[in-house]
């Protein structure tokens, strides 16, 4: 069965009188759930345009009264809250920010409690699936039974080819902790830049999200925040149409079956070379300190990582992949090796 994506719309931020309504009437469509709008935006550094305020919230329900379209928006305070439900909201999200802050979320949490509206949270900006997790249980603990994630990606330091790097397995991790609550994405904030919004909203599509939050402007070259990001309602629309939505079969046939076998038989193997080579790590451990060397010696650690990412490249796999991937059994050779070193010397 294929089940239509859950789709949230429209502009970061609230601007303008104009800018919302004239956003909402280009969205006013069936395939549209909810309008969406930064109300109040929090900024990573002062002076920039920080959301037009409690305004705001006069031109969203009038997007509600004139288009018909439900509205929802970020709240970050039991103030934002109240201000809201006052207004008629249909829907709330926790941002990244506030859902790192267990304080803020719980205060949220108690300035919801009893109230029977949807509430969406986003990841924290850093990849940390418990903070995630976390928040989530707050608010069920607070009485929040229409409860959504959002995976919008994680914050890096070194910026790479998205703005916030996916790192899909949190989010599939966090699904399989939590397989009631509906998971979202947020490919705006992952991408960054609107070009590479349909790739990641396919992706998230394949792997069986329920939904996207996508940021849409009227014109998203004079916005105000992320105009990088926003695409046109055209655009918007044009991306919904060529999205392949896959079957949600809960069984698997023969030719599936059979890949899933080889799979599996292939982990296992993969798992007993690992094995077989933290052996051989250990043997070397021992042998360091018996001559008294140092773990890490860094300029065969270098050559050997170059010579194995070209390897990987050579058979077409990712070199990103091969990157993490020997990064990883690196770091867990030298855990084997130090533990060797903290053992007491045999006495003769």
């Amino acid at each position: 069965m294929v089940v239509k994506p859950k789709i949230i719309a429209g502009p970061c931020s609230a601007e303008t009188r104009e800018q919302i309504l004239n956003t909402a009437s280009q969205l006013s469509s069936d395939k549209i759930d909810f309008f969406r709008a930064g109300i109040w935006k929090p900024r990573t550094r002062p002076g920039a345009f920080e959301g037009i305020g409690h305004e705001g919230l006069n031109w969203m329900t009038e997007v509600k009264e004139k288009f018909k379209l439900k509205i929802c928006t970020e709240v970050a305070s039991p103030e934002h809250v109240e201000a809201v439900l006052k207004k008629g909201f249909d829907m709330v999200w926790i941002g990244a920010r506030s859902t790192a802050n267990p304080f803020t979320v719980q205060e949220i949490s108690e300035a919801l409690k009893g109230v029977k509206i949807p509430v969406m949270i986003k990841n924290p900006t850093n990849p940390d699936l418990k903070l995630w997790i976390g928040a989530l249980e707050r608010m069920m603990n607070g009485g929040i039974e229409d409860l959504s994630a959002i995976h919008r990606g994680f914050s890096v330091y070194e910026k790479n080819l998205y703005r916030n790097n996916p790192n899909w397995q949190i989010a599939l991790d966090l699904k399989k902790e939590l397989p009631n609550i509906p998971l979202l994405c947020d490919p705006s904030h992952i991408s960054g830049r609107r070009h590479l919004i349909h790739n990641i909203s396919q992706k998230a599509m394949d792997l069986d999200y329920d939904g996207l939050m996508i940021e849409t402007h009227c014109n998203p070259n004079q916005a105000l925040t992320d105009k990088k990001q926003q695409l046109t309602p055209d655009e918007l629309f044009e991306l919904l149409s060529s999205l392949k939505l896959r079957s949600r079969k809960e069984f698997m046939d023969e030719q599936l079956r059979d890949f899933r076998m080889n799979l599996s038989e292939i982990d296992s193997d993969i798992i007993a070379l690992l094995k077989k080579r933290m052996d051989i790590s250990e043997q070397i451990g021992s042998y360091k300190k018996e001559l008294n060397m140092v773990i890490f010696q860094k300029s065969i650690w270098e050559k050997a990582f170059k010579e194995n990412v070209q390897n990987a490249l050579d058979v077409e796999l990712s070199e990103e992949f091969a990157s993490q991937l020997f990064k990883l059994i690196h770091q867990e050779s030298i855990v084997k090796q130090s533990k060797i070193f903290l053992k007491p010397d045999e006495e003769d």
